[in-house]
């Protein structure tokens, strides 16, 4: 009897144990990932608006002439020139139509467009010289970016005017190769493999000289390697390529933007090797992602090896486009310490709110990814999708293998939640870590979650179709 009371009392004790122990663990989970606003404040405090000698240089003032056929590049380029010169200033496009190609911009000035002005940018590929860019995570020697900043400090692009890239299936779309953006069999196609294989075998930059036969699209406005950065209220439209697109940029303003492009591989704002980036009031209607934070492709992502970090993303609104807030995929060197609040999401053609994409070609370390109060009206996929085996450009699987952890999303609602409210697919090796939904209401969601290798998993307070949703126990 006594040894059956012994037993009894043991088992019990190791029960309670286990109820301790697991409510302990549960509380720590609950506690250990606390998004930490107070820190985006901080980022947000630190970066500030580039200021400008107040001098103005209109370009009327020096040719331009505004019928929107007139070529105006010697125009803006001796504009530029005379502003830079002379300690800096404003460069003022007054209002009319303005034809230009490529625009190269210099430290310590703003490019300011005038309500009622319009730059049109040339579509001939002759127009653009070579310079240092990047394609799709891998730098290389390629058409210029239309707007282009290399190595600056306090540079601007404001005003209430428009960009206008012209970009359509008879320029430039056609190259990517899809018959949806007028590509013909028999027609260029971009040499995507070649640049790819540079990368893989870390072939000198300066040496991966492309342009003319390639058919590689420009970005449309890049800030390379700059300092103190702000692009501000203006309208973009038919971008080539990527869209604005800071790379190995430190304290970066990206505010009151409206951009309205439909093309391929259209993303809206690509933060790339990017440190201290603010991204609000903008309004984004893109033939891919609207935003995309990236960190360069596999091998030529870990030579540059600068992760981005401290992207604040406020007050925007996502209409089209594949995913609202995303990382990657040329993620390789990471994303880290990323805060989304008070935007609205809302499309038929809008595929994920949330998106983290990569596998094992690219690595890298996604983390610290923090987001309150969205209101969402319909995805197609998933309000979260976090994608490890992604793929494109053909086989993408090797050795480095990526992380993804430290999710955290609160106080959002979602009218129509698509197919998922999560899809997230981890590895075995390496599952997804740590995913908070606090506070979150989806409604018209097909399933409510899709899970492939994701350790600990939580829910507080979120409703899927009406129902509470209980975090899982394995």
């Amino acid at each position: 009897m006594l040894k059956y009371n012994f037993l009894k009392v043991k088992i019990v004790s190791l029960f309670l144990f286990g109820v301790i122990s697991s409510c302990a663990t549960k509380a720590q989970m609950s506690e250990g990932l606390k998004p930490n606003w107070d820190n985006m404040q901080k980022i947000i405090d630190q970066v500030k608006e580039p200021v400008f000698p107040n001098k103005t240089f209109s370009i009327a003032d020096f040719g331009a002439v505004s019928d929107g056929k007139f070529d105006n590049t010697q125009v803006f380029k001796k504009a530029i020139q005379a502003c830079s010169q002379n300690g800096g200033g404003m460069v003022l496009v007054p209002a009319g139509k303005y034809f230009t190609g490529p625009i190269h911009l210099e430290s310590n000035l703003n490019l300011h467009l005038e309500e009622g002005a319009e730059i049109l940018f040339s579509t001939n590929p002759k127009d653009f010289p070579i310079v240092h860019t990047s394609f799709e995570g891998t730098e290389l020697m390629n058409y210029s970016p239309l707007i282009y900043a290399y190595q600056k400090s306090n540079v601007a692009v404001t005003g209430k005017g428009v960009l206008n890239g012209q970009a359509k299936n008879e320029n430039w779309w056609s190259w990517c190769g899809k018959d949806v953006y007028g590509w013909k069999k028999g027609d260029p196609v971009q040499n995507v493999k070649r640049l790819m294989d540079m990368g893989e075998q870390g072939v000198a930059v300066e040496d991966r000289v492309f342009g003319e036969g390639y058919y590689l699209r420009p970005n449309f406005i890049e800030f390379f390697d700059c300092k103190n950065v702000m692009l501000k209220g203006v309208k973009i439209v038919d971008a080539p390529f990527w869209i604005i697109h800071p790379i190995k940029a430190t304290n970066v303003i990206i505010d009151g933007v409206f951009i309205q492009s439909h093309g391929p591989n259209n993303d809206g704002c690509d933060p790339e090797y990017s440190k201290n980036v603010i991204i609000r009031n903008c309004s984004f209607n893109t033939g891919d992602d609207c935003i995309a934070i990236k960190s360069g492709r596999d091998n030529d992502g870990r030579r540059v090896g600068i992760a981005s970090e401290n992207i604040v993303v406020q007050n925007c609104k996502m209409f089209d486009g594949h995913g609202g807030v995303t990382m990657g995929s040329e993620i390789s060197s990471g994303v880290k310490n990323v805060y989304v609040e008070n935007c609205e999401m809302d499309s038929p053609e809008l595929d994920r709110a949330i998106r983290i994409k990569t596998n094992t070609r690219r690595g890298g370390t996604t983390e610290n990814v923090f987001v309150r109060n969205l209101t969402i009206g319909q995805v197609k996929e998933s309000v979260l999708g976090i994608d490890m085996f992604y793929s494109f450009h053909g086989n993408q699987t090797g050795n480095f293998i990526p992380q993804v952890k430290n999710i955290y999303i609160e106080n959002v609602t979602v009218k129509n939640g698509g197919k998922y409210g999560i899809l997230a697919k981890g590895l075995k090796e390496s599952p997804i870590k740590n995913i908070v939904f606090k506070n979150v209401t989806i409604d018209k969601v097909e399933t409510k979650y899709s899970l492939q290798n994701v350790e600990n998993l939580q829910f507080f307070n979120t409703k899927m179709n009406g129902a509470q949703i209980e975090t899982p126990t394995n």
